[in-house]
């Protein structure tokens, strides 16, 4: 059936008919069709109040009663300038200047940017090369497909990539000592001493690597990286748009290293599910490299939508219940959840578990082994996709244990079928 609507990651050609959600509240997807599903990865990860959240949906109707967008250039509002303030507070110190724009990937791009330009700006020529880590996922536009390292989502631009280098991620999970992270850090030692007259940066995703299988690293090689690159002068970056706001146990996945990278970028969560944006934040450092007498020195990006007034109201809304209503406790009760729930799946088919903060993954032997899955949770009344040969959960905050537990005796069922 010929589509006027192009779906994104679709073979076209393939496309079968669609559910079709009417409505939402809380986890609850509701169909058309009549259905309703538990949804389990909480909208690619960034509905994480849950759906139809009246305090969310009151910040967006008071904001849309004053005005709905005003452009960033030569005005500015007071959601904007609350919503930096509010980042700059809760954020790794030092973080002190934000820079705002409309998705993820564009979030990476602006940070790729700043990084480029810093060196140009202080007058060192010559520094344009990016680092950053095998099975990472940073985005879809250009530069962000630079850093990537997932050919599925780049190999038809592979002629005009200008790529970086790919480093190995640290073996021993999250738990890994010294030893375990030796070979991986002495690996980036390498790299940056050898060619730290022509690197930029080094960005990766902390604790975990979300979309490129869920691996899990262990905090010792961020303290490492940070010294690294501080040692060699070579900027941090690291992307929080999928590890932000509390998903991995903390508010921020560097927290678990207790490290401030040079620049962090943010999204997702950061409106809830509601609308696209996002945030690249800045030290004072890399931010005092932009500044002079002309505009020469400046960083000349510009989202249309950047800072959008209801963008920064529902942010600011959606960060006042994280914190006012405990959630990195619901967090550390979802984690303990999946962790029990994942010692009682005995399976062939698995060769690997992996859970930090409100993600679940299991990875299996063959992606073959997920064929039908999609369809069968459906049937059960589970909105879960797995990625490759990974089955995982990143559930809304606001689940409860029972929407819980039916979610993973799902995924159990399939399993017991492959």
């Amino acid at each position: 059936m010929e589509s006027t609507l192009w779906y994104p990651y679709t073979q076209m050609k393939q496309l079968g008919e669609l559910p079709k959600m009417k409505g939402g509240q809380g986890v609850n997807m509701h169909l058309a069709d009549g259905r309703t599903l538990i949804d389990g990865i909480s909208s690619w990860w960034s509905v994480i109040h849950g759906y139809n959240h009246p305090k969310l949906n009151a910040a967006l109707t008071d904001q849309l009663e004053q005005f709905a967008h005003v452009m960033l250039g030569g005005i500015t509002h007071a959601p904007a300038l609350q919503l930096a303030d509010t980042l700059v507070g809760i954020t790794p110190e030092g973080l002190n200047h934000v820079f705002f724009s409309d998705s993820g990937s564009i979030g990476v791009e602006v940070a790729l940017k700043m990084a480029i330009q810093y060196w140009k700006n202080k007058g060192i020529h010559g520094k344009t090369r990016l680092v950053s880590l095998k099975n990472g996922y940073h985005g879809d536009t250009f530069k962000a497909m630079e850093v990537s390292d997932d050919s599925d989502f780049s190999h038809a631009f592979s002629e005009v990539l200008h790529r970086g280098y790919l480093l190995d991620i640290p073996t021993g999970g999250f738990e890994a000592s010294a030893n375990e992270i030796q070979p991986a850090v002495a690996a980036l030692e390498a790299l940056l001493k050898a060619k730290q007259n022509e690197l930029a940066a080094f960005i990766l995703e902390p604790i975990v690597q979300c979309a490129g299988g869920f691996h899990i690293y262990a905090p010792l090689y961020l303290q490492a990286a940070r010294e690294l690159c501080h040692k060699y002068e070579v900027l941090l970056i690291f992307d929080e748009v999928a590890t932000g706001f509390g998903r991995t146990g903390k508010l921020f996945a560097a927290e678990h290293a207790r490290v401030t990278p040079d620049i962090m970028v943010l999204g997702k969560a950061l409106t809830a599910g509601y609308m696209g944006h996002a945030a690249t934040l800045a030290t004072t450092e890399v931010y005092n490299s932009f500044l002079g007498d002309d505009r020469s020195k400046a960083l000349m990006h510009g989202p249309t939508f950047m800072a959008n007034a209801l963008a920064c109201s529902v942010a600011l809304k959606g960060i006042q219940i994280l914190e006012e209503e405990n959630y990195l406790e619901k967090i550390s009760g979802i984690e303990a959840i999946i962790r029990r729930e994942f010692d009682a799946i005995h399976s062939d088919a698995v060769t690997h578990k992996r859970i930090i903060g409100a993600i679940g993954a299991l990875e299996l032997k063959d992606a073959a082994m997920l064929n039908g899955f999609k369809a069968f949770a459906m049937d059960q009344g589970a909105w879960l996709r797995p990625i490759g040969n990974v089955v995982y959960v990143m559930p809304a905050y606001i689940i409860a244990e029972a929407e819980l537990v039916k979610l993973i005796a799902v995924i159990r069922a399939w399993l017991t079928r492959v």
